[in-house]
């Protein structure tokens, strides 16, 4: 500052160096069919900011109610239940912890059936959408088993592509069906494994189906028991809309059973509740797994210790699938944390690569306060001590190893450490960091000894 008028003049003098921000670590992107609402990427944080702005669930049309002798239940036909599942994964995201959140519905009011195509209504031009979108950092496909296996396959590796392209993302996933043939068909899957989870079986759930009353028909010649007992065919009623305006107490013994139908929805969705409130509770160091997850009556398969060694540990592809089992006393847990790319050391857990995702993008973002700066030493200890600052917070939440800072991360920039004096005259400047994450313990070992007795 030049001073032209005698008086007194403030300076102040910045003595910190910059800071970095975390940046938000469980910001999923639904990608799916909606009743209503916009095409393009839009955030909502509530259940009721979905409903208001993109629908309900589409409506069930197959369902049947019988009525012997008074005695009323309901079916619904496996594989008869409607193809769009983004509403009820909606349901189950914020039923276990999950809150701001992209949707992207591909198309509206559910009339053309779930498809991978990247044209007006299919999956991929959804997906195509998130590219310019900074904030998610998970992707969901809820109808994506609603495709064949193929299709299916199709979509994964698109998302995966993107999120090795953007290095800011991290895609969860879901077999098709509850079958070993499904995982194994999911196995097929190529690219950059280490930015994705796969998780295994769906999941049986509290919710009810939607539907209307006029859809859900009577199984032909309903009886019930007249006054003195005798069966007699109930003959003016063929759907539950003809049951509640003329018998009513029937209807409502049918409109239990129908809601007694539980939703079975693939994991996802779930999930990516599960993610957001283990990154809010502990952090995105630690492994979402060994978690409770709400809405949930149990697994559509139950997976035994012997059989999760083999999702586990795929010696054939290498590539691991997540289970989740039911235990006595403990309810439905998550029970597993890894990527699909399970011989990876580096990056066969998915609170490692989501840990790394977070740093990477955390700090690129405060770096860029720094285009420009002239790239000399002064420039330098001043990004080094933001960055060793930052790592320091991450050592002190128990998301890096070590005893001490020292161990745990390092932080190199210079001339003659991370760059030459051509990359300074070319306006290069490099910064190396190297953080030991904490992986999950995920095999506890208890080894016991005879000890000798002692006279």
């Amino acid at each position: 500052m030049v001073h032209k008028t005698p008086g007194v003049y403030v300076e102040e003098i910045s003595k910190f160096p910059p800071s970095v921000a975390q940046v938000e670590t469980a910001i999923p992107a639904f990608v799916g069919y909606t009743e209503k609402g916009s095409s393009e990427p839009t955030r909502i944080s509530s259940m009721l900011e979905y409903e208001t702005l993109f629908g309900k669930a589409d409506k069930e049309t197959a369902i049947a109610v019988s009525i012997v002798d008074g005695a009323v239940s309901a079916t619904l036909a496996d594989g008869s239940e409607s193809k769009y599942k983004m509403y009820y994964a909606m349901q189950m995201f914020f039923a276990n912890g999950g809150g701001p959140c992209y949707i992207v519905s591909v198309d509206q009011g559910y009339t053309n059936a779930p498809e991978l195509g990247d044209d007006a209504s299919g999956l991929i031009s959804g997906l195509k959408k998130l590219v310019k979108e900074d904030e998610p950092t998970l992707l969901v496909f809820p109808d994506a088993v609603s495709l064949d296996e193929a299709n299916a396959k199709a979509l994964h590796e698109q998302a995966l592509a993107q999120c090795s392209d953007l290095q800011d993302r991290f895609v969860i996933m879901d077999t098709v069906k509850d079958t070993d043939a499904s995982v194994e068909e999911l196995r097929k899957v190529t690219g950059d494994l280490k930015y994705g989870a796969a998780y295994y079986p769906h999941l049986e759930t509290v919710l009810s189906y939607a539907y209307k009353d006029a859809d859900v028909v009577i199984v032909a010649n309903p009886t019930e028991l007249n006054a003195l007992g005798n069966s007699v065919v109930i003959a003016d009623v063929s759907t539950m809309a003809d049951l509640k305006t003329k018998r009513s107490a029937l209807y409502n013994q049918a409109k239990a059973a129908v809601t007694g139908i539980r939703v079975v929805v693939a994991p996802s969705g779930a999930m990516a509740g599960i993610y957001a409130r283990v990154d809010s509770d502990r952090g995105v160091h630690k492994a979402p797994a060994n978690v409770g997850l709400n809405y949930v009556i149990a697994p559509t398969v139950k997976i035994s210790h012997k059989e999760q060694e083999g999702l586990n540990v795929d010696a054939t592809a290498g590539k691991s699938v997540n289970a989740i089992r039911t235990f006595t006393g403990k309810g439905t847990l998550v029970w597993g944390a890894r990527t699909l790319d399970g011989n990876s050391n580096e990056w066969r857990y998915v609170p490692v690569r989501r840990f790394f995702n977070m740093v990477e993008e955390s700090v690129k973002k405060a770096t860029s306060r720094f285009v420009f700066e002239p790239n000399t030493a002064n420039t330098w200890v001043r990004v080094q001590g933001m960055i060793e600052n930052f790592l320091t917070q991450q050592w002190k939440a128990g998301a890096l190893a070590g005893s001490k800072p020292e161990e745990a991360f390092y932080v190199r920039i210079g001339l003659n450490q991370t760059m030459t004096a051509q990359d300074i005259l070319e306006g290069r400047m490099i910064i190396e960091i190297g953080m030991a994450a904490v992986r999950p313990a995920e095999f506890i070992v208890l080894r016991f000894s005879h000890k000798l007795q002692e006279a």
